[in-house]
């Protein structure tokens, strides 16, 4: 006899929420939009008072996603930077963070534009190099912030050597897990404190909602997170909770299909005239193929490649036909954007030089069409 506890991921991802809510009975627990909740006397509460700190509908979700991460706590925001812009307030002016440099351009604006001038320093440093890691750390750093894989260049940063230093400097240890899920990567394993989601991307799925999501390790962590979402407000209103819950229980069977088709096409593109260069994990010939094997267990559905020259890139993008040209990633369908203009634009030019993020090159969010489709609609885009 199975129970929850030796449940596959897989199982406990379907069955979330069936059985929850044992008045009805009902399969898909339900949407609880009530801004406010009726006392039963002075001093005594059902669990709610104000939806902003706490609903039904929420807390299913924000429980679901901290037994998916391993962790004590999960709280779910209105966007991905909401959620960023609530974890960066944990720490005070004067601290100092180390941030992946291959990462979302919003994390940067955010960080450069918003919280440097409220006394938060940040150092952007290639996170595939454990010892470029260890010099960047100061007196005054506070946290290290790991996007794994990278955005868009697909760097794969070694969790467990990171969250080996982290608790050796006394670090926060933070993983962005936006690109892999915890269907395929589990960075608490490793080590890490705190994860981020931009739960519009493959949590969600479809392209239909926006979302963010914190999972702490610990509840002493959790806790102060919770009082800064309460704080500040920016929750995830109660119908996308029940929308995302509805989507995790296809998050498996998408990130199969994410995988199959996005090893299929970097190979493909790999062999185009056209292409310069394919970043993807899942090449034998990355640089990261070998630690994701160890410590993921697929490569995700996100590819960027390079084309000859920008006209190349730009002619591209007009000729889809199947594959949208649009920013986001990690729905169902196909999406693909030019990061040097779109996601990564408010990167000063010469950092974006320095990274390589130019104009000749192209990120692909592989989507669950067929693959062939997906191909044909390259080609001829390319051709």
């Amino acid at each position: 006899m199975t129970t929850k506890q030796t449940q596959t991921l897989e199982t406990r991802l379907v069955q979330l929420g069936v059985g929850r809510d044992e008045r009805t009975g009902a399969i898909s627990f339900p949407i609880y939009p009530s801004a406010t909740y009726r006392h039963p006397g002075v001093g005594e509460s059902t669990g709610y008072d104000y939806t902003r700190s706490g609903n039904p509908t929420r807390e299913l979700l924000e429980e679901a996603l901290a037994e998916l991460e391993g962790g004590q706590r999960g709280l779910a925001f209105s966007s991905g930077m909401a959620a960023l812009t609530t974890l960066f307030l944990h720490f005070s002016s004067g601290d100092h963070i180390i941030v992946s440099e291959d990462l979302y351009g919003g994390t940067y604006r955010l960080l450069a534009q918003v919280f440097e001038k409220l006394g938060l320093s940040a150092s952007y440093v290639d996170t595939t190099d454990n010892g470029a890691v260890a010099a960047a750390v100061t007196t005054a750093t506070r946290a290290l912030l790991v996007e794994t894989p990278g955005n868009p260049l697909l760097g794969v940063a070694d969790l467990e050597e990171l969250g080996r230093l982290c608790r050796e400097r006394g670090l926060l240890f933070i993983v962005d897990n936006t690109f892999l899920t915890p269907v395929l990567q589990r960075p608490m394993e490793f080590g890490a404190d705190v994860v981020v989601h931009s739960a519009t991307k493959y949590l969600g799925g479809h392209n239909d909602l926006c979302s963010g999501a914190l999972i702490a390790r610990s509840a002493e962590l959790g806790e102060r997170l919770y009082f800064l979402q309460n704080s500040t407000g920016a929750v995830l209103p109660p119908q996308e909770c029940w929308l995302l819950v509805r989507s995790l229980k296809t998050l498996s069977l998408r990130m199969e299909r994410h995988c199959a088709n996005a090893l299929q096409i970097a190979r493909r593109l790999k062999a185009h005239p056209k292409v310069t260069a394919v970043y993807f994990p899942g090449l034998e010939d990355h640089p990261g193929h070998e630690l994701s094997k160890r410590q993921a267990s697929g490569f995700g559905g996100m590819l960027s490649f390079r084309v000859e020259t920008p006209e190349l890139a730009r002619t591209a993008l007009k000729r889809l036909r199947l594959i949208s040209f649009a920013e986001s990633l990690g729905g169902v369908e196909s999406l693909m954007t030019l990061p040097a203009v779109q996601t990564h634009g408010d990167i000063p030019p010469e950092e974006r030089e320095r990274l390589g993020i130019c104009e000749s090159l192209l990120r692909l969010s592989v989507g669950i069409e067929s693959a062939e489709d997906i191909i044909a609609d390259l080609e001829q885009a390319l051709a």
